[in-house]
């Protein structure tokens, strides 16, 4: 379920910006034709915060379509600090999901035993498999290899979506001694590729919505052992991510997405400004150096 490349979408915007259904559901089927192996909705990516619950229902209800045609796996992120909302949310998710990712508690800064009561909390109702999503340049909330370790022995909790914002020792730590059933995605997109030669399963990668048959490849190429192909992809799509977060994610993505038909318009919400023109074009030029 959590292996290879999953694409966290974008909610693509009219130019009078309602949500562009028909292009969610165009850019979900074209990720996973070009090789995706799974979808994320509703995640930071898919600028969650600035849907209505209408609006994310609808999303949700296209991605899960899309999957189920192609028998793909969707994880939906469900925002939520404590666990009463959280459960909430999870008890709404339709049949269709398949997992969801469920950021590590922010802003409250508990300490790691409430991390682990919190995840435990949720894992004993929650009716779907729980990816952690570590992300604590985001959260302010380190958690360490040892708890992951622990909450991943829970059956309810497949995985972690990992980014601490390079290939910490944490990292080289969890990698090393996995729990049963225990997938690590990579989270920052430069680093996926590191992750992937220590052993991670895969990743949930934005940057993956262009050149998407490139990071299947990449994923590929460590999980059969070809070092030397491996090196050269992973070194040829950081630059093309490096590109694609120049500036707020997701504005650059939507930007080249726009430029090459793929979405009706590059806008984005608020507080979000659409990216630089001169952003746009450098990402499409690297683009279509590796296409």
């Amino acid at each position: 379920m959590l292996k290879g490349i999953h694409v966290p979408l974008v909610t693509p915007f009219t130019a009078t910006g309602e949500v562009a259904l028909d292009a969610v559901e165009k850019l979900a089927g074209h990720v996973l034709d070009e090789g995706a192996s799974g979808l994320v909705a509703l995640g930071t990516t898919g600028e969650v915060a600035a849907l209505s619950p209408e609006e994310r229902a609808r999303v949700i209800e296209v991605c899960a379509r899309v999957c189920r045609d192609r028998e793909a796996p969707l994880t939906v992120g469900v925002t939520g600090n404590e666990p009463r909302s959280v459960l909430a949310a999870l008890s709404e998710l339709p049949p269709d999901v398949t997992a969801a990712l469920v950021t590590v508690p922010y802003f409250l800064r508990p300490s790691e035993a409430g991390v682990v009561a919190y995840f435990e909390t949720l894992a004993e109702e929650t009716p779907v498999p729980l990816v952690i999503y570590h992300i604590p340049y985001r959260t302010g909330q380190p958690v360490s290899a040892a708890t992951l370790r622990h909450l991943g022995g829970h059956p309810m909790v497949a995985g972690v979506k990992y980014a601490a914002g390079g290939v910490d020792q944490d990292a080289v730590d969890l990698l090393g001694d996995l729990p049963e059933g225990f997938a690590v995605l990579g989270g920052d997109d430069v680093f996926v590729s590191p992750l992937l030669a220590l052993g991670a399963s895969g990743g949930i990668l934005a940057s993956a919505h262009l050149a998407t048959g490139r990071f299947a490849e990449l994923a590929g190429a460590w999980r059969a052992g070809d070092v030397r192909r491996a090196r050269e992809l992973g070194h040829r799509l950081a630059r093309l991510s490096v590109a694609l977060f120049a500036e707020p994610n997701p504005t650059v993505i939507k930007g080249v997405l726009h430029a090459r038909g793929l979405i009706p318009a590059p806008d984005v919400r608020l507080p979000l400004v659409p990216a630089s023109a001169p952003a746009v074009s450098r990402a499409s030029q690297v683009l279509s150096q590796e296409l």
